[in-house]
């Protein structure tokens, strides 16, 4: 199973930004996808999470600024970013629970990361 981002990039303060991420490879189910986002010198830290149900959940430093949704036949997550501020600098990771097989448990899969810096 693989993740690939894209979307990263530079932009201005109040900018926007759209992060894309698609899962591939044998994948029986997906079931959480998420963003995560690494800061240099902090912890990765949770950004969003959409459940299966496209139930979700947010950072409280980004709601209202960011939306995650999900395409599930393409086994993508998108990030939407907008009103982007110099603090969400970081490099931005994808991660998914997916389950690839029916007879096997479900595993916690990531993408390689990509890079977010906003300018002041």
């Amino acid at each position: 199973v693989q993740l690939v981002e894209s979307g990263g990039g530079l932009v201005q303060a109040g900018g926007s930004l759209r992060l894309s991420c698609a899962a591939s490879g044998s994948i029986f189910s997906i079931n959480h996808m998420g963003w995560y986002r690494q800061a240099p010198g902090k912890q990765r830290e949770l950004v969003a999470r959409i459940t299966s149900d496209d139930s979700t959940n947010y950072a409280d430093s980004v709601k209202g600024r960011f939306t995650i949704s999900r395409d599930s036949a393409k086994n993508t997550v998108y990030l939407q970013m907008n009103s982007l501020k110099p603090e969400d600098t970081a490099v931005y990771y994808c991660a998914a629970e997916i389950q690839t097989s029916r007879y096997f448990r479900e595993n916690d899969f990531w993408g390689q990361g990509t890079q977010v810096t906003v300018s002041s």
